[in-house]
């Protein structure tokens, strides 16, 4: 029996907690043969993603795990291609209500975030090994563009989107706006210089209401620079704002370190799966880390409190 440490207890318990408040029904049909249920299939797929593990691994690894397969109800592992094939089957609209679920876990109140940042990266493709990138002579990986929108207080992811081709961010920043801002508004949206487009500015001045610091890509020659906000952004331009951009940045390092940076699916539908887990796992985790915070200084707070006061309560 492998042991299991209380960093993944607590996991697989918030994580089988969350997909069980999802909309994903218990068995995907009435024909199932009910050997697992869906949320059991995807909290191991989370914990696998968790990991950074493959499905031969995870599922090695889950066969010595008794504390975590009683964790979940699971009387028997699963084999691997019963993971492949559920990833395959489940629906992506699942997965974004999960997410969703993640921002419901954090945020109790109908409150806006006061700065958020956007920023885009790659995931790269590499199932493929380096001599068979020499021999076909593209050397280059493939990587899916990926933009996410995050709570510069509070390090939360509040959305993301996903292309497969090389798309310009601005596009992108198009759609994920609009998208992000009715999960969780902003007072403020920082990017940057990427993103220096009049039509975003409109899309955050005009229509959500908001504060958006882009800097221009053009600081020498300003008299070629059109459009109201563009201007304004080179007349007065809020540097203590924006200084709170280089936070996305930080939490593109940390999804890619803590998660992984490589995808192991080839198809791009899975591929995109992949990711949202990725996404997924970073609120997850900052969650779990919010909680062990409290209950710390809630502990911390008991522990100096003085012994009178204990007392008076007993008499």
């Amino acid at each position: 029996m492998k042991k299991s440490s209380g960093r993944f207890i607590s996991f697989i318990k918030h994580a089988y907690s969350l997909v069980r408040s999802s909309h994903l029904s218990a068995y995907s049909c009435k024909y199932s043969r009910r050997d697992y249920t869906q949320h059991q299939l995807l909290t191991i797929l989370l914990f696998k993603e968790y990991r950074k593990e493959d499905y031969r691994t995870v599922i090695c690894d889950l066969e010595e795990m008794d504390r975590i397969r009683q964790e979940i109800g699971l009387q028997k592992s699963p084999h691997f291609t019963t993971l492949q094939k559920f990833l395959c089957q489940i629906k992506p609209i699942y997965l974004d209500l999960l997410f969703k679920n993640t921002l419901k876990q954090f945020y109790s109140d109908d409150g806006s975030i006061p700065i958020t940042a956007i920023d885009s990266s790659g995931f790269t493709s590499g199932y493929s090994s380096h001599y068979y990138s020499i021999r076909t002579g593209k050397m280059r990986k493939h990587f899916l563009k990926t933009s996410i929108v995050v709570d510069t207080d509070q390090q939360i992811i509040t959305g993301f989107m996903i292309s497969k081709n090389r798309v310009h961010e601005s596009q992108h920043a198009l759609i994920l706006l609009k998208k992000c801002h009715r999960l969780r508004k902003s007072d403020c949206y920082v990017m940057d210089r990427g993103y220096d487009s009049e039509k975003i500015h409109k899309l955050i001045r005009e229509t959500l209401n908001a504060d958006s610091v882009i800097p221009t890509r053009a600081w020498k020659n300003t008299a070629n620079i059109w459009g109201k906000y563009r201007k304004e952004m080179t007349d007065n331009f809020d540097f203590n704002r924006y200084r709170k951009r280089v936070l996305v940045e930080t939490k593109f390092s940390v999804l890619k370190r803590r998660f992984g940076a490589d995808l192991k699916a080839r198809s791009f539908q899975i591929q995109k799966k992949e990711i949202s887990c990725k996404i997924i796992l970073a609120n997850l985790d900052r969650i779990i880390l919010f909680c062990w915070v409290e209950v710390f200084y809630r502990a911390l707070f008991f522990n100096r409190l003085p012994d009178k006061i204990f007392q008076a309560d007993l008499d």
